[in-house]
């Protein structure tokens, strides 16, 4: 995953860099538009562990794909030494964060968050003070790399929750099954699959932060009008902030990636994608982390159960809230990178 982003930078012309990495992009939008009807299905009629048995087979094609397929190898940092104390650092302080965000609700898991940054903190210092680091932390003296892993972080946080929040709202407040729900879920995937080549075509042409700032103005829209979910919601309505969400994400995403990766020089380009997977990551982490505390915090103990539809609208409307802060920051922070004089990177990797 952290090398697919920085292969396609090195395997292409700077001035087709956008493009290649919207069609990478469709090609996981592709996939998460299939997931949620498969697994339904699967679910529904085969049980919740006939989805493990199923991905087998594609897990298998991917290492013969990669195996037979990618003739192409480039090692930038070859002769540098492996940095093991900051990797070890960077381990343990990025595990401790995510596990202990996902129990946030804990007491374990606030020790675990706080100790988890305070060794991310470490690491940082310490990185800069190695000639061969684990990453290159001079790297975010560039504003628009900064500003862009920053508007990264930021999406994840906002809309990684809506899919598992809609999930609850058709399953537990509206009635309906895991095939369903399952098959409506699938919207928003699409829509950005269909909008991630085209706008990252789009990104060779026009300052890609400029438009991932658009792309957040419109899943903020988006994000807005699930504030007001309820069980009274037409399902229309719901519809249409589906639609919303998937064209401002399919506008943001392709873009992003590529003021990520344009923004550095081309021998960083693997940090530079790394960097990019750490955002999604900890975006994904902090939002499912966000989703359980919240509705820890209005349903208690409580199971997921239709009869408590009620407690859950109310969750699912704090969430929202939340997360279309989160937008808001993703907005200012690519209109920084706007902003900035640092220029994007038009050299080809050799």
């Amino acid at each position: 995953n952290v090398s697919a982003m920085a292969m396609v930078v090195h395997a292409v012309k700077p001035q087709n860099r956008g493009k290649a990495l919207g069609f990478t992009v469709t090609g996981v939008y592709l996939a998460t538009s299939l997931s949620p009807v498969i697994c339904g299905f699967l679910v529904h009629n085969l049980g919740w562990r006939s989805m493990f048995y199923f991905v087998i087979p594609f897990l298998v094609l991917c290492i013969l794909l990669m195996v037979w397929k990618i003739d192409g190898e480039w090692k930038t940092y070859e002769k540098d030494k492996i940095d093991t104390i900051g990797s070890i650092l960077y381990g343990i302080g990025i595990l401790a964060f995510i596990y202990g965000f996902t129990t946030l609700a804990t007491s374990t898991g606030l020790i675990l968050t706080v100790a988890g940054l305070i060794v991310l903190v470490i690491f940082g210092a310490y990185e800069l003070r190695q000639t061969s680091p684990v990453f290159n932390m001079n790297l975010f003296k560039n504003k628009k790399f900064t500003s862009s892993n920053i508007a990264a972080l930021c999406s994840y946080i906002a809309v990684m929750v809506v899919t598992t929040i809609l999930n609850y709202h058709f399953q537990y407040v509206r009635g309906w099954n895991a095939q369903m729900a399952g098959m409506i879920l699938i919207i928003t995937p699409i829509i950005m699959a269909i909008m991630a080549p085209n706008s990252g075509k789009l990104s060779d042409r026009i300052h890609p932060q400029k438009l991932a700032a658009i792309g957040m103005a419109i899943a903020t829209v988006a994000l807005l009008i699930l504030t007001f979910l309820n069980a009274d919601t037409p399902v229309y309505f719901v519809v249409i902030a589906m639609i919303l969400q998937g064209i401002g994400m399919g506008l943001f995403s392709s873009p992003n990636m590529n003021a990520i990766m344009s923004s550095v020089p081309p021998k960083d380009a693997p940090t530079a994608s790394a960097s990019q997977a750490t955002m999604r990551t900890i975006g994904q982490t902090m939002s499912l982390g966000l989703l359980t505390l919240v509705f820890a915090w209005i349903m208690g103990s409580l199971p997921l159960a239709t009869k408590y539809a009620g407690m859950i609208v109310q969750a699912s409307q704090i969430i929202c809230g939340i997360c279309t802060v989160a937008c808001i920051l993703a907005i200012f922070a690519s209109l920084v990178g706007v902003r900035s004089k640092d220029k994007f990177n038009t050299d080809r990797p050799t």
